[in-house]
């Protein structure tokens, strides 16, 4: 399979997610003019964060038209019971196994980063993740590494709520350049 001629970026959302942190990342690729969808794990496009927020998404992956390929980059927000949701996901699971194995792009903040090691896509690979779930990410082969964002070639993982703009910098970082990170974090006033 080749790459998306698109930068595109999908996040994907599953009712309980932690909204700061798949919205914090829409909100910066937005103003770094990075295409991004907010995708529902299931048909209906109206999604309930753990906090009470609805979130009416841009896509659901039930759409006829919708698919994995035509995002360059996947990226997972974390919360309860947002992970468990996500994980739960069939075709999100062979997504993220066919991404990780093609070499293509996946994010992961919070509790997300532990689907992937479930998953036994982060064997070896350095990883990190919301503090109280390293334990999962070390008990499946991952290397963990406290860092606000750790990134092992296609893998991006993030710490949580707290790290989602340094997490959104990182992924425009890759995307675009530093350069362009740069300038997004002086435009939000946020020391990068």
């Amino acid at each position: 399979m080749t790459k998306p001629a698109t930068d595109r970026v999908a996040v994907l959302v599953a009712e309980g997610l932690e909204e700061i942190e798949g919205l914090t990342v829409v909100d910066l690729l937005f103003r770094a003019g990075i295409p991004c969808d907010t995708v529902s794990i299931v048909p209906e496009r109206t999604v309930t964060s753990s906090h009470k927020v609805t979130i009416v998404c841009d896509r659901s992956i039930a759409d006829d038209d919708f698919d994995f390929a035509d995002y360059r980059l996947v990226v997972l927000p974390g919360g309860i019971p947002g992970t468990p949701n996500l994980a739960a996901c069939e075709p999100l699971a062979a997504e993220l196994r066919r991404r990780v194995a093609e070499g293509l792009p996946v994010a992961a903040i919070c509790a997300a980063p532990t689907i992937l090691a479930e998953l036994g896509l982060l064997e070896g690979r350095h990883a990190t993740c919301y503090p109280d779930r390293q334990g999962v990410l070390a008990d499946h082969g991952a290397i963990v590494d406290a860092g606000n964002v750790v990134v092992d070639k296609n893998l991006t993982t993030s710490r949580g709520m707290g790290t989602a703009i340094d997490f959104g910098l990182s992924l425009i970082a890759q995307i675009k350049g530093q350069d362009e990170a740069d300038r997004i974090s002086r435009a939000i006033v946020y020391t990068y």
